[in-house]
């Protein structure tokens, strides 16, 4: 890192003008930053990242390798991106009637502490809640509740995991309590029941 910049961008990667990109980030080989994106601090982009016309990335995020962020995607801080995982910003795609315009685009929102496994779809226009967890290779098309670990195609609730990382098995329980570090996590009333489809 540098004297006048306080973050990394490695020499084969592209910023363009008019991005913002916070103290500690790491953006490693042959990524491309488009411009009025803007990156918290303490984040690591892996090589081959793109990052499209004004996404907000928070702090701390994780993103491997082959990942497209694509304008219309927000990430909360602590989100991770699994190698390879895709994010879409359009619902219904055509190149002969081409949908690429900002009005265009669904919003998706990762919510902090959010985790999506390599090689998962998220389909546009949803939400995945705080610390949600979503197995590799899983395709998500509805929105995925917090704490909620779903995988599959499409993707499932199969039970809930605490932030820490550890799963809590679910099943009718309104609290769940992490034996690892006992934290207690209060589920809302509505919350998709367990193997409900997403």
């Amino acid at each position: 890192m540098s004297e006048e910049k306080k973050f990394f961008v490695h020499e084969s990667s592209y910023v363009d003008d008019g991005v913002t990109i916070g103290e500690g980030t790491k953006i490693w080989h042959f990524s491309h930053i488009s411009k009025g994106a803007s990156i918290g601090s303490g984040c690591n982009l892996g090589q081959n990242v793109f990052v499209g016309n004004d996404v907000r990335i928070g702090n701390k995020v994780k993103i491997q390798n082959n990942v497209s962020v694509y304008e219309g995607v927000e990430l909360e801080d602590y989100v991770f991106c699994g190698p390879s995982m895709v994010f879409t910003n359009v619902r219904t795609p055509r190149c002969e009637f081409p949908r690429n315009t900002a009005a265009d685009y669904k919003k998706t929102l990762v919510k902090r502490g959010a985790s999506i496994g390599a090689n998962a779809t998220v389909v546009c226009g949803i939400t995945l809640g705080r610390n949600a967890f979503v197995g590799a290779g899983s395709t998500v098309t509805k929105d995925v509740p917090d704490y909620a670990m779903v995988y599959g195609n499409p993707a499932r609730v199969r039970g809930y995991m605490c932030a820490c990382g550890d799963m809590i098995v679910a099943a009718d329980a309104k609290v769940l309590q992490c034996k690892r570090c006992g934290v207690d996590v209060t589920l809302e009333s509505k919350e998709e029941e367990k193997d409900e489809k997403l």
